[in-house]
């Protein structure tokens, strides 16, 4: 017998079913808080720490979990945990497995809102922070106290680029039972391979390549071992780290063409950076790639590419003032923060206020090469230098 339903109720519930069957390239886009069982035992049985169920929208749908599945074989890892930015990845390994009395090794150059977290952690939760040269490699050892239990790295420094030993120090990490996690962001999973140098722990801020568009902002943790990923798997569910269907669908998205527009990053920033290394306005440029870079010997055994963010020091006899406004003078280059979008970025820093011991003289100003012709970037900056003499 069919009961005939009022409009209301019709409204919210149908019979219609859709056929099966229906492919296409773009992935799905689930949007779901309230996820349905199809009974009770299934209600019960399901384990929100299981992919291969769905217990809840925070938890998971299979856009989410495909996007992780991706990412996983991007780096080389088995597991993945999305998180709402590249920051709440971070926070999420620390709170999964830092407590109070715990110490955690930073580097110098470590990604500054990384480096407010730490101090953050050492004030309010009394686990100790501290800092150490991202150049120290196995030296590291001399480092670790009986209390140290993680130890970040940037490979390389996203602001002064310096590239770390990772094998060096994953060996002394765990020759003391400490974990090592990693900042990857800056090769996106593409040139480093974090895992095959021993870290433990991958972190991406998918704000940057993965997406590519400049608008979406997600992070990343990576793991290799089960029984890490269920440690921070924890902290996922306890601090609510979901992200939005739509959001994962972008990165999703931008994925298939990721290898291409790094690869075009890459080769853009080294024409601007070999340019700029033969400008007299230059003291140094801080490319990887370039021989004067710290740790440029590492980068070469390690990586495979360089993508498009590096940074310079001026000539100290440039003043703040005039960096300020040939920063003020580019056109194409826009101000502002992030990388690994189609448009080109620029950064001043101050150096000396946001690292203690910081010894290098002349302004640092950070460049993200976007898609845009190398050529016309170049002349960009070549008018801003004319302003900045002016």
């Amino acid at each position: 017998m069919t009961t005939k339903k009022s409009v209301q109720t019709a409204l919210i519930h149908s019979d219609y079913q859709a056929p099966p069957g229906f492919a296409a390239f773009p992935n799905a886009i689930h949007h779901a808080s309230t996820v349905l069982f199809k009974d009770v035992a299934a209600m019960r049985s399901g384990n929100w720490k299981d992919k291969n169920a769905y217990t809840y929208g925070l938890h998971g749908t299979p856009t989410t979990f495909t996007l992780e599945a991706r990412l996983a074989d991007i780096e080389g890892g088995n597991f993945c945990l999305l998180a709402p930015s590249g920051l709440a990845a971070i926070a999420m390994a620390d709170f999964a497995l830092l407590k109070s009395g715990d110490d955690v090794l930073l580097p110098e150059n470590v990604y500054y809102p990384n480096s407010e977290l730490g101090r953050w952690l050492s004030q309010d939760f009394g686990i100790s922070t501290r800092y150490y040269d991202p150049l120290v490699g196995a030296g590291i050892a001399e480092l670790i106290q009986p209390n140290t239990k993680l130890i970040w790295t940037e490979a390389p420094g996203s602001v002064t680029m310096e590239v770390p030993d990772l094998p060096a120090i994953c060996a002394a990490a765990h020759a003391r039972g400490v974990l090592v996690a990693l900042d990857n962001t800056w090769s996106a999973g593409l040139a480093l391979r974090g895992f095959d140098l021993g870290v433990d722990i991958v972190m991406q801020a998918l704000t940057k390549y993965q997406s590519g568009g400049s608008d979406v902002l997600m992070g990343a943790l990576i793991t290799r071992d089960r029984a890490l990923h269920e440690r921070l798997a924890l902290a996922h569910m306890r601090l609510g780290m979901g992200v939005g269907a739509d959001d994962a669908y972008l990165v999703l998205r931008g994925l298939p063409t990721m290898k291409l527009r790094f690869d075009a990053h890459d080769a853009g920033a080294r024409k601007v950076a070999g340019w700029l290394k033969d400008r007299r306005e230059i003291a140094t440029v801080l490319h990887p790639a370039f021989e004067d870079c710290p740790g440029h010997a590492i980068w070469q055994r390690d990586f495979t590419g360089a993508g498009g963010l590096f940074s310079v020091l001026f000539d100290a006899s440039y003043t703040e003032e005039q960096t300020d406004r040939f920063v003020d003078a580019l056109k194409l280059f826009k101000i502002g923060y992030s990388w690994g979008g189609a448009n080109s970025l620029v950064m001043p820093y101050r150096m000396p206020a946001m690292r203690k011991g910081w010894r290098q003289a002349g302004q640092l100003v950070r460049f993200n090469v976007g898609l845009e012709a190398p050529q016309d970037l170049i002349a960009d900056i070549e008018q801003a230098f004319a302003a900045m003499s002016m």
